[in-house]
């Protein structure tokens, strides 16, 4: 597929960077750009050798602003549903990509974007970075998510608070509330979060998907289903290579060198 509305690109072997790349319009998302980001997340999960996906917005205002507003306002509710089921499903398709998945805000990240952003691992953050969810101030709710991943990283009652109120909060008090992971000076956000992405990148590769999926799964079951999942997860990476290279190494005070098998 070719790309109009987002770049994709490998700085480093194994390591992609995605941009949403519509600088014009803060970046915001479209059903043309939902319908290439799915693709691109295609594209990099057939990449047996991929191993993380860093996803952020072009130039230096926004990461992504929002839903593009002009495209949704004269939705009727059947479109508006279908509109809302395609970011579900393209943001959805994003949080279970088998390797680990970075956002890294570096502006506006409102509306859309910020359920762009909470659909990823995690988020690394830039000392500018504005965080929201204000559909209410258009009299909608959040439509790719936003009420169900808000929940889930910080609570029901400051979701709630944030949605019900549409107030915007800066970086700070996103790394405060565990929105975000991590803040940096906007001129070194994009170098930390390679330097994170070339970490991720050397450790196991079979032992992280199967640790990114037991916190998935196990997030939403019983301590005891959970500590099932792990069990299974920890048998199976016995089964790889890797287990024997990673504990080899060790053992021999050596770097491992992981083939992904």
């Amino acid at each position: 597929m070719a790309f109009e509305n987002i770049l994709l690109e490998e700085p480093e072997k194994g390591i992609y960077l995605l941009t949403v790349n519509r600088p014009k319009s803060l970046n915001a998302l479209n059903a043309q750009t939902l319908d290439e980001i799915a693709a691109a997340v295609v594209q990099v999960g057939a990449d047996v050798d991929a191993r993380v996906l860093l996803v952020t917005g072009a130039g230096d205002k926004a990461f992504v602003a929002g839903a593009d507003i002009s495209a949704m306002k004269d939705l009727t509710a059947a479109e508006a549903k279908e509109f809302s089921l395609k970011g579900i499903r393209t943001f959805r398709s994003l949080e279970n990509l088998r390797v680990i998945t970075i956002a890294v805000v570096n502006g506006f990240c409102l509306g859309g974007g910020c359920e762009l952003a909470k659909s990823c691992d995690w988020i690394l953050a830039s000392e500018k970075a504005v965080f929201g969810q204000p559909e209410v101030n258009l009299g909608v709710t959040p439509g790719f998510g936003g009420t169900q991943r808000l929940t889930r990283l910080v609570g029901r009652a400051m979701a709630l608070e944030l949605i019900a109120t549409a107030r915007n909060i800066k970086a700070d008090e996103a790394l405060t509330i565990g929105l975000a992971n991590h803040v940096y000076p906007p001129e070194a956000l994009m170098e930390e979060a390679m330097k994170m992405a070339r970490v991720v990148a050397a450790k196991g590769p079979y032992a992280v998907r199967q640790a990114k999926e037991a916190v998935q799964r196990g997030q939403d079951m019983d301590l005891d289903n959970g500590c099932v999942l792990e069990s299974d997860a920890f048998a199976l990476c016995f089964a790889t290579a890797d287990q024997k290279e990673g504990m080899a190494a060790f053992l021999e005070k050596r770097k491992a060198n992981f083939q992904g098998k």
